[in-house]
C-alpha cells in the first residue's frame, strides 16, 4: 500500500527553480493559448476544446502515475495553463463578461474549489494530495487558480491603464510581499503557497502579451510562436539542470490549513 510520503513524490518540492519555472510556465500559457486562439485564428472555444483534450489525457497520466516525472507534472502545469489563458479569453470576451467581472467569477470558482477540498478532506495543504480523489481538487484548483490569474493579468493591463510592463511590476511587487510574509511571518504556508500560485499566473500572463503584443499595442511583438519556443526550450532546460525531485510542501513545517 502507498504511504503517503511515496504519494507526495508525485508533487515537486517547492523551491527557487520551482518558481522559475512555474512564471515561465505561465507565461508559456499565455503565448501558447493566444498563438493558437489568435494568430491560427481559430477562435477561443475551439482552442479551448484542443487544449481541453489535452489536459484530461496529461492529468490522466499524471493521476495515473506511480511517482513524481517532472516532465508530466510540468506538462500537466503548462496544459492548465494554455486552458487557463483560452478559457479565461473566452469568458471575457466571447461572453462579454469583461474582465472584472470574469476575475470575479473565477476568484469564487477558486474559493469554491479549495472550500470544497477543505470540508471533504480536510486539508487544502499539498501534503494532503495522497489520493486520486485529492489530486483531482489539486488540479481543479490549479486549473481556476490559472485561469484566473489570465483574467486578472488582462484586466490590470488594460482595464486600469497601467500596461503590460505596469501590470507585470505590480504582481512581482504583490509576490515579493508574499515571499517577504513566507520569512518573517507566521502566516499559514498553505495560504501563502496558493496565494503565491495564483500571482505567478498574472505575472506570466503580463510577460506573455508584453513579449508577443504589437508595439502599437505596448508589447515588444516578438510573434507567439517565437516566444512561445524559447520558453519551451527555457522550461525543458530548468528541468534538466535545477534539482527536480519530490519534497514535502513548506507548510510540513506548520500547522496545515
Amino acid at each position: 500500500m502507498k504511504t503517503a510520503e511515496e504519494a507526495l513524490s508525485k508533487i515537486p518540492e517547492v523551491t527557487l527553480g520551482f518558481w522559475l519555472i512555474k512564471i515561465a510556465a505561465t507565461t508559456l500559457g499565455e503565448t501558447g493559448g493566444d498563438a493558437v486562439t489568435m494568430t491560427l485564428d481559430l477562435g477561443y472555444l475551439i482552442g479551448t476544446g484542443i487544449f481541453g483534450v489535452l489536459l484530461v489525457l496529461a492529468v490522466s497520466a499524471q493521476i495515473a502515475a506511480q511517482r513524481f516525472y517532472p516532465f508530466l507534472y510540468w506538462a500537466v502545469i503548462i496544459a492548465t495553463t494554455t486552458v487557463g489563458t483560452t478559457l479565461a479569453d473566452f469568458v471575457d470576451r466571447s461572453l462579454g463578461i469583461g474582465y472584472l467581472g470574469g476575475s470575479s467569477l473565477l476568484f469564487a470558482l477558486v474559493l469554491g474549489t479549495l472550500g470544497l477540498w477543505y470540508r471533504i478532506c480536510g486539508s487544502v495543504s499539498v501534503e494532503s494530495v495522497t489520493s486520486p480523489r485529492v489530486e483531482l481538487f489539486y488540479w481543479a484548483t490549479i486549473l481556476f487558480s490559472q485561469t484566473l490569474g489570465t483574467a486578472l493579468g488582462d484586466w490590470m493591463a488594460d482595464d486600469t491603464g497601467l500596461g503590460y510592463e505596469g501590470g507585470a511590476l505590480v504582481f512581482a511587487a504583490a509576490l515579493a510581499l508574499v515571499a517577504l510574509a513566507y520569512f518573517f511571518s507566521k502566516v499559514s504556508r498553505t495560504a501563502l503557497f496558493w496565494s503565491a500560485f495564483i500571482l505567478t499566473r498574472p505575472l506570466g500572463a503580463t510577460v506573455g502579451d508584453l513579449l508577443d503584443k504589437p508595439h502599437a499595442k505596448g508589447g515588444l511583438e516578438f510573434g507567439r510562436f517565437a516566444a512561445s519556443g524559447v520558453l519551451l526550450a527555457f522550461i525543458i532546460g530548468a528541468i534538466l539542470i535545477l534539482p527536480q525531485r519530490a519534497g514535502r510542501h513548506p507548510s510540513s513545517h506548520s500547522p496545515s490549513a
